[in-house]
C-alpha cells in the first residue's frame, strides 16, 4: 500500500497547473518539422523556404536539384503542388495533392515563373538527344532536363488530371 501514495502524488504533480480534464503539459520538440510560413532559425545555410512537412513523407526530394534550388529562391513545394492539408495527414497515402502536373501540364507551370528558356541551343540539343530515343520532342517537359522530380518508387498513383486513385492501371474505387 505505501506505492499507491507515491504514484497519487506522482501523477498530482504530473497535473498541477491542469484544469479537471485539461490538455496535457505541452512539448515543444525543436527540432520538429515547422508549419508553412513559420520562422525558420537562425541558421545562414537554412534555405529560404522550409519544405520539412513535405519531406517526411517525400525524404528523396530534400536533395533532390529543383527542390534545392527551388527551395533556395523562396519557391516550396505548396507554391507549386499547393498546401495539400489533406495529402499531408493522410497515413493511408489515398489523397492526392491539391495540384498534380500530367506532362502537358509541367511546362505552361514552369513558364509562370520562367517565362523564356536561357540555356544555349547547343546544351539543350545534348540534353535532348537521349531523350528522343524514348519520348517524341513533343513529349519532352522541363523536368526531363530539370531535376529528378519524381518518386523512384510508387506503391500509389493518381490521375494527375483529375486525383482520382488509380492502381496498376486498374480504378481502385
Amino acid at each position: 500500500m505505501t506505492r499507491a501514495p507515491a504514484l497519487l502524488l506522482a501523477l498530482a504533480a504530473g497535473c498541477a497547473g491542469r484544469e479537471a480534464g485539461g490538455p496535457p503539459p505541452l512539448v515543444v520538440e525543436e527540432d520538429a518539422p515547422q508549419l508553412p510560413g513559420e520562422a525558420r532559425g537562425a541558421d545562414p545555410n537554412a534555405p529560404a523556404v522550409s519544405n520539412d512537412p513535405c519531406f517526411v513523407c517525400h525524404a528523396n526530394f530534400r536533395s533532390e536539384p529543383l527542390a534545392t534550388e527551388h527551395a533556395a529562391a523562396g519557391v516550396g513545394c505548396t507554391d507549386c503542388h499547393g498546401d495539400s492539408f489533406a495529402h499531408r495527414n493522410d497515413e493511408n497515402n489515398t489523397t492526392p495533392p491539391e495540384t498534380m502536373y500530367p506532362p502537358d501540364a509541367i511546362d505552361p507551370a514552369c513558364r509562370v515563373c520562367h517565362d523564356k528558356h536561357e540555356a544555349p541551343e547547343e546544351k539543350v540539343a545534348a540534353q535532348r538527344k537521349p531523350l528522343l530515343e524514348t519520348k517524341r520532342l513533343d513529349e519532352i517537359t522541363c523536368t526531363d532536363c530539370h531535376g529528378e522530380h519524381r518518386l523512384a518508387v510508387r506503391t500509389v498513383r493518381w490521375d494527375k488530371r483529375t486525383g482520382k486513385l488509380i492502381t496498376a492501371g486498374r480504378d481502385r474505387s
